[in-house]
């Protein structure tokens, strides 16, 4: 463990680096399930995640040194369970403002929380909350996201972005964790004041297709849609075909074409 000067209150503040590890949520996760209590903005930042997951036991994909993955715990213990996707929206938001500093135009924020430049994904967030009655006692919030990675799997390289390919330069990975660990607290505690329309407002204004005819896919099955906004529970409200409908997560796909 080290202490940081990073300019932020708490985020950050207590970094733990590793070389390796299966996944920065686990290692977390076993962190605060021992006896000592770990300070709230405690984060993780491992060199490689040979087992990282995405949403729903997806795996994430990494080269050794060149990628940010990264954990963050966080407490938002007044935030009610029906509220929780606010958290999301505050993290999601944090995570593209940072990556924002350095991309001013084509960040992009695909519903839930993936982050895209254009049309290409840049990483994406798994939050996993742990619960106490009817509120939320901690969080971890896991980031990964391609920066100085140039080449990737052939399945996927059409689709998937770093940085790296955008800017056509390296970036240290440490300047834009001091980013994600600023952006990370300013976001958390306009979510801790319970300004939960801010966040919605920015969440719209930064989503991805927000608005648009776009292609979407569910069951096999290709339709057209427009994005109306996005419900306190999380669930994506769109316009089919002049009909309001709400899709969970994984309901649907995002697609280009028909």
């Amino acid at each position: 463990m080290q202490n940081n000067t990073f300019s932020t209150l708490f985020v950050g503040q207590n970094l733990i680096k590793l070389k390796e590890v299966d996944s920065t949520n686990n290692y977390l996760k076993e962190l605060l399930s021992k006896s000592e209590p770990l300070p709230e903005g405690t984060a993780i930042m491992a060199d490689n995640q040979f087992a990282g997951r995405g949403q729903q036991n997806s795996v994430w994909q990494t080269e050794i040194g060149k990628n940010i993955s990264a954990s963050i715990y966080l407490k938002p213990s007044s935030l009610a369970l029906n509220k929780q996707f606010y958290l999301n929206m505050a993290v999601s938001l944090a995570v593209s403002e940072a990556l924002s500093h350095f991309i001013p135009q084509g960040i992009k924020i695909k519903w839930p929380n993936d982050m895209y430049y254009l049309d290409k994904k840049l990483g994406g967030i798994l939050i996993e909350n742990t619960l106490t009655g009817s509120s939320i006692k901690s969080s971890v919030i896991g980031i990964g996201l391609n920066i100085n990675q140039e080449d990737f799997a052939e399945d996927i390289s059409h689709k998937a972005t770093s940085v790296f390919r955008i800017l056509h330069r390296e970036v240290q990975l440490e300047v834009i964790m001091e980013k994600l660990f600023v952006f990370m607290e300013k976001y958390y505690l306009i979510l801790k004041s319970g300004k939960f329309s801010i966040l919605h407002d920015i969440y719209l204004e930064r989503l991805y297709n927000f608005g648009i005819n776009g292609f979407y896919k569910q069951g096999g099955e290709v339709f057209e849609g427009i994005i109306d906004g996005v419900e306190k529970n999380g669930q994506l409200l769109m316009n089919v075909g002049g009909t309001q409908k709400l899709f969970n997560f994984k309901e649907i796909e995002f697609t280009h074409t028909k």
